[in-house]
């Protein structure tokens, strides 16, 4: 069964870091870009953080550019998505998602997502 599962999510202080997990089950990472989005309480999901297949190419949401790093680990069919330097705005639940190419379609389906508070 093809399934992503996320996880690394939690209570943080604002300034605080998490990394994030996006584990891949019953496929191969290789051959897709990996996207995180959120979605916060109230808002539509947004688009976070893509990387191309091969970890060449990264692209940002502007509010969080500098602050947070996507990667990949292929031989462990793992993304990761390291944040820092947390806000309260970044409170949301984080989803990965398989995508053709970066803003492309979705191959599969969503994950359950990992919830991230930013708190004091």
């Amino acid at each position: 069964q093809l399934q992503l599962v996320e996880s690394g999510g939690g209570l943080v202080q604002p300034g605080g870091s998490l990394r994030l997990s996006c584990a891949a089950s019953g496929f191969n990472l290789d051959y897709y870009a990996i996207g995180w989005f959120r979605r916060a309480p109230g808002k539509e999901r947004e688009g976070v953080s893509c990387i191309s297949s091969k970890g060449g190419s990264t692209n940002y949401l502007d509010s969080v550019k500098g602050r947070f790093t996507i990667s990949r680990d292929n031989a462990k069919n793992t993304v990761y998505l390291q944040m820092i330097s947390l806000k309260p705005e970044d409170t949301a639940v984080y989803y990965c998602a398989a995508l053709y190419y970066c803003k492309g379609p979705l191959f599969g389906s969503w994950g359950q997502g990992t919830q991230v508070t930013v708190s004091s």
